[in-house]
């Protein structure tokens, strides 16, 4: 009997955690209960076995219940935590109910035995409700090892809050108070018209030792003790990895592809021509009557005679035969025939202007560059063409214009309207071929120039109705 009283126990640090425990020996075989709880008649309800600290040791235990100091007669179930459930209450039921758990501590054997007092009350007086974890269950928490996290627990306890409801964790079957730096708190919060215990449990660093253990968060009331368990999983970065490497195999392979398309670019668009002369049904014509004006020098001026063979004999050979049609003046022109009429009428009708450039066309000057238009110096009627084409290129953007090098050509000497048009899409050069140049070498040397040439062509010749320029 000398034991009666209070008990306190302190665990000192960081927690400061302070439990005072009331012991009560008593000699009668049941002992009187320090509170009372009443049920609704007619209901199901639980008696609780308020005896936690015992059910902590975790030992062996065997549990009876006494009603009035006698064994319970009428009861459907106990659970391990010694929750006795009544089924259906009724007035005869009242009384003082004795829960005793026997158990073995440090090689002794004990009995440890506290009462409640119960009352039964009429229907609609008093509504009991066991407790109720909400969450966790068997939910899983994905962490990174080293970082810290707060796992949440929530759990309906009634419609009042009992003063007699505490929420605790549990590591591994293990208290959280025991691991150093692990936190754990817990308040009431009200969601229509019922209350809920809403836990917290921080911990400051993720440790190996908490991956793939079971966390468990238990609510415990007058009236029952639930648990619910949730898990900490170490994030996967496979699927983050994996996404990041098709991001990139995605963007190397656009790239590859547009790198592709700009090397292949001109093959490309003629395979493409070439496939849509075939396919195409219906087209429209848009008027014009050749496909390009060719525009150079003649040689009764200062021209040589490689660029008039060029322009009056390979270039046609080489573009006639695919169907397209050229408009070379000195060739198409009618004698007598007004040459700047003619040269306005046709550039107009013609859907590319074609301007041959050579090294022997020079200014006047002979190294001037500020001159606006030097190439008109005795070469007039090679201005005045280029005069009406570059207008309606720069102005209208048709015809479209096509530089053709014959040679290292200076553009110093130039108007300015030539050398942006050089500047914006630059120059096909054509290569002359030397004497002792074989017949196959002669060809293969200019394939990119005549393949290029095609290129800024019109799609579909003069001769045949089209609707692409």
């Amino acid at each position: 009997m000398s034991h009666n009283g209070s008990y306190t126990c302190e665990k000192r640090g960081k927690t400061g955690l302070r439990v005072t425990i009331g012991l009560s020996v008593s000699s009668d075989a049941c002992p009187e209960g320090p509170e009372t709880i009443s049920f609704a008649e007619d209901v199901s309800s639980s008696v609780p076995c308020k005896q936690k600290e015992i059910f902590k040791l975790n030992t062996e235990r065997n549990i009876r219940w006494l009603k009035d100091c006698k064994p319970v007669q009428r009861y459907t179930s106990v659970d391990k935590d010694g929750l006795m459930r009544l089924n259906g209450s009724s007035k005869r039921d009242a009384g003082k109910y004795t829960c005793l758990v026997d158990f073995t501590f440090n090689g002794q054997n004990f009995t440890a035995a506290r009462s409640i007092r119960l009352n039964i009350t009429k229907i609609g007086t008093v509504i009991a409700a066991e407790p109720i974890v909400e969450y966790p269950q068997q939910a899983v928490v994905v962490v990174k090892e080293g970082t810290p996290v707060e796992l949440k627990c929530k759990a309906y306890i009634g419609y009042s809050e009992d003063n007699d409801t505490e929420m605790f964790w549990f590591v591994n079957n293990t208290f959280s108070d025991d691991f150093d730096g692990l936190k754990d708190s817990w308040h009431h919060v009200h969601e229509g018209g019922r209350v809920k215990g809403v836990s917290t449990l921080s911990i400051p660093k993720v440790l190996r030792q908490f991956i793939n253990v079971p966390f468990s968060c238990c609510v415990q009331t007058s009236i029952g003790h639930k648990c619910g368990i949730l898990w900490l999983q170490e994030a996967d970065h496979r699927a983050l990895y994996t996404s990041v490497s098709l991001c990139i195999s995605a963007s190397l392979a656009v790239l590859a592809a547009t790198a592709a398309f700009l090397f292949f670019r001109v093959d490309l668009v003629l395979a493409y021509r070439k496939l849509l002369r075939h396919f195409s049904k219906q087209q429209i014509s848009d008027g014009k009557l050749y496909d390009a004006y060719v525009s150079f020098l003649h040689p009764d001026t200062l021209t040589s005679d490689v660029t008039a063979n060029f322009a009056m004999q390979i270039l046609p050979k080489e573009l006639e035969t695919q169907g397209y049609s050229l408009f070379i003046r000195g060739r198409d022109d009618c004698p007598g025939e007004a040459v700047h009429g003619v040269i306005s009428s046709m550039v107009c009708r013609c859907r590319r202007l074609i301007i041959i450039l050579s090294p022997e066309i020079k200014s006047s000057t002979e190294g001037k560059t500020d001159e606006v238009e030097p190439l008109c110096d005795n070469q007039t009627q090679l201005c005045y063409e280029q005069k009406i084409g570059l207008h309606d290129a720069l102005t209208r953007n048709e015809p479209r214009v096509i530089l053709v090098e014959i040679g290292s050509v200076d553009y110093r000497c130039l108007p300015e309207s030539l050398r942006y048009i050089q500047r914006k899409q630059g120059a096909l050069k054509w290569k002359k071929p030397s004497l002792k140049t074989k017949k196959h070498i002669k060809f293969s040397s200019n394939r990119n120039f005549w393949k290029h040439l095609r290129y800024h062509m019109p799609s579909v010749p003069a001769g045949k109705q089209h609707t692409i320029v």
